[in-house]
């Protein structure tokens, strides 16, 4: 079985992040929706799964400011509102 990773990505408009992968499907996410579903610790509470975060606590206007690469598959992104923990 192939495993699949992240060809490019790009930020579409403002509010959108597309994602090639190696396969050649392409994706689009919602940036302010990534925010505010972040996975991490910080976010999520680990014993309980229990979001930390709010949605109202995100500003809509809240963009990637930086996207790197973890691995062949994931990325961590850091956001205007000063969040860069969560790895996607």
């Amino acid at each position: 079985m192939e495993n699949i990773g992240i060809k490019n990505i790009e930020q579409v408009d403002d509010k959108t992040l597309g994602i090639e992968w190696t396969d050649a499907l392409k994706s689009n996410y919602d940036v302010v929706l990534l925010r505010r579903k972040c996975p991490c610790a910080q976010c999520i509470d680990e014993w309980t799964r229990k979001p930390r975060l709010k949605d109202e606590d995100v500003p809509d206007n809240v963009r990637p400011i930086r996207i790197d690469s973890v691995g062949r598959y994931a990325m961590s992104i850091s956001f205007s509102d000063g969040h860069k923990t969560g790895i996607y």
